[in-house]
């Protein structure tokens, strides 16, 4: 599918005042647009140690050119990611972007090739705004303030589809534009809600389909008529069924994937006369990721999501039979994309394999890697592979994540170990490939475990909905403290130091592990976390306001707000004992700089621990390598003082 994700903006808050210490000489240089809040300075030795681990690189594919063998991918050569044109296989990266942000996604018009569409924000605002390329400038086809999303190209390359909360900053209504000349743009349809966006073009250009997302378990589909903005659902939007991707074959056939009588997302057909949806293939135990449409209908390739590893398979959709593509190792896919002569373009990862580009033969299937990251010189085959765990919680629940474990040979006995909660939390933790973290497993012989909670995506829409509204909330909580209570009885771990941390939601889950688990945890890591539930849902911007109550509650309603309130870790901090780093993103729009500054405040008021390191120019987590690089740092200083030592 030739799509973007492309999203949206905050104005830069007032920032409270600082207690930064002078660095010393001898002290790694703080990147100028952080603020280091109680933080003690970074030995230069420490930043020379590390070095090899700070500069490995990935390489995303993005996508192909229409008419000639080509790929354009996602790669960083200075701070930030930027767009590159790769015209063989292994060969060389010609940067074709050349900003001060990242721009990592993009797409050419199909057929001719003559224009290419990318999306970019500022400093982490996530009010992306729509762009053409030429000559290594971009030119804006939005109209810089509101937040805009891709959808799709219609398949002649003509037009182009997109959301944008222009209207009134809040709703994402659908729109398309010629991109070569922007006064085209026309609204197709006013809506109400954050979760819209144009999922493809009909072959016939008079209708496009549309999705509403509400919740995870429940996205409803609607053609939308070009002419006269005429909307009907496809299938029936008062069940609570979640479509995933959606696309037309070149017969007009509508191939969707979802959730309709299974628990994960199926590939298959809707008939949009009857309304009904109809499997095809196998029927598959896990969820479909997401899948493609050769443009000549000879065959569909998919990604199922098999416990956290990808496999890619190729639908017939003649015959129904389907062909595994078995020569990736274990790892996990994403960026796929069929050319327009039927080769499929993937980016793949491992725990010994950076992010990197691959296309696959359809009919041989034999797998030609077009990149090989670099690896800061070190050698990855060294690296472990991960541990695939399951317990049961609490209540009986089973829940399951991936430990990496030092080399024990290199590092005999109990060995520490952090425990990193993935965000969302409509997400999942899977394997890949760990970057900077690979310093702390390879040299340090610090464990790494990752979680995936009650609530967690990848396990069916039954164990997604598990910690819905706020009166299950800690239910995830606990799942952390079961798997905290069996890991204290591995014989490879020193329960006397366990850390946490984690991010976004995860960073809620940190707050809330540094109250309840304050006996089984040395430190934590906090990173753009909630610290309370009302004020992170009266504050997050408006777009998404609507979206996060569905998960975790409506805080205007009293009863739900009461409960919201007293689980937010906000509400215990008199409980937080052992030292925290925070981290924030001054232009965050999901989880504001407020959440952090208000339990920092609270947490030293009351004589504790807290570091604060804070990202102006940065959104909801680091993005620019100069900042990235220091946070790592920083998270070592943090580590070794309160993690490391006996």
């Amino acid at each position: 599918m030739r799509r973007l994700a492309i999203i949206a903006a905050l104005t830069l808050p007032a920032i409270p005042a600082f207690a930064e210490e002078a660095a010393p000489a001898n002290a790694v240089p703080k990147p100028a647009a952080l603020i280091a809040d109680g933080l003690p300075a970074i030995p230069a030795e420490m930043a020379a140690e590390t070095r090899p681990y700070m500069e490995f690189r990935t390489a995303g594919f993005v996508g192909w050119h229409p008419t000639e063998r080509k790929m354009v991918v996602a790669t960083r050569f200075g701070n930030t990611a930027q767009l590159h044109q790769v015209t063989m296989p292994m060969g060389a990266r010609k940067q074709v972007t050349f900003e001060a942000e990242p721009v990592t996604g993009g797409g050419w018009s199909p057929k001719k090739g003559d224009v290419f569409v990318t999306g970019k924000d500022i400093g982490g605002n996530e009010f992306y705004q729509l762009y053409t390329l030429k000559d290594g400038k971009l030119a804006m086809l939005t109209d810089g303030k509101s937040r805009n999303g891709w959808g799709a190209w219609s398949d002649d390359g003509e037009l182009i589809a997109y959301s944008s909360t222009k209207r009134n900053g809040t709703d994402n209504d659908l729109y398309v534009m010629n991109p070569r000349d922007p006064s085209t743009a026309r609204m197709v349809a006013e809506v109400k809600g954050g979760g819209w966006g144009i999922n493809a073009f009909a072959p016939d250009k008079a209708s496009v389909v549309a999705s509403n997302y509400q919740s995870v378990t429940n996205v409803d589909l609607y053609r939308i008529d070009l002419a006269g903005g005429g909307m009907s659902p496809i299938g029936d939007a008062t069940k609570d069924i979640a479509y995933g991707g959606a696309e037309f074959a070149p017969d007009g056939k509508l191939w969707v994937t979802s959730d309709e009588g299974s628990d994960f997302q199926r590939l298959g057909t809707h008939d949009p006369k009857s309304g009904v949806f109809t499997p095809r293939g196998p029927k598959e135990k896990w969820d479909v990721d997401s899948f493609d449409i050769a443009p000549d209908g000879s065959f569909i390739a998919y990604i199922t999501n098999e416990a956290g590893m990808s496999k890619l398979k190729l639908l017939d959709p003649k015959t129904d039979k389907v062909r595994v593509v078995d020569g990736l190792p274990a790892g996990t896919i994403g960026g796929l994309e069929i050319s327009e002569w039927g080769e499929i373009g993937l980016t793949f990862t491992s725990a010994r394999s950076a992010a990197d580009a691959y296309s696959v033969d359809p009919k041989t299937l034999k797998i030609t890697r077009w990149t090989e990251s670099e690896t800061g010189g070190l050698d990855v085959s060294k690296n472990v592979e991960p541990q695939f765990m399951t317990i049961k919680s609490f209540d009986g629940l089973e829940v399951s994540g991936f430990l990496y474990r030092p080399d024990a040979a290199k590092f005999p006995g109990k060995r520490p170990m952090i425990m990193n909660v993935h965000g969302g939390p409509e997400a999942q933790s899977r394997p890949g490939f760990m970057g900077r973290n690979n310093y702390l497993l390879n040299e340090l012989g610090v464990a790494i475990f990752f979680p995936n909670v009650r609530g967690s995506t990848g396990y069916g829409k039954t164990f997604v909905g598990l910690d819905n509204g706020p009166f299950k909330r800690e239910d995830s909580v606990k799942d952390m403290g079961a798997f905290l209570d069996h890991l204290a009885k591995d014989p490879g771990l020193d329960a006397s130091r366990f850390g946490l941390a984690g991010g976004s939601y995860g960073g809620y889950m940190c707050y809330a592990a540094a109250v309840q688990f304050k006996a089984k945890l040395r430190a934590t890591n906090c990173i753009v976390a909630i610290s309370n539930f009302v004020t992170f849902l009266e504050n997050t911007q408006s777009y998404r306001r609507d979206l996060r109550r569905v998960e975790y509650g409506d805080e205007r309603v009293p009863e739900q707000r009461k409960k919201l309130l007293e689980i937010s870790p906000l509400t215990r901090v008199a409980e937080i004992e052992k030292p925290m780093f925070v981290v924030t993103g001054a232009n965050d729009p999901r989880v504001p700089q407020s959440e952090a500054d208000q339990i920092v405040k609270a947490i030293r008021d009351k004589g504790a621990t807290s570091w604060h390191l804070v990202g102006t120019n940065e959104g909801h987590g680091f993005a620019k390598k100069e900042n990235i690089d220091y946070q790592f740092l920083a998270s070592l200083v943090f580590w070794k003082q309160n993690l490391l030592g006996e």
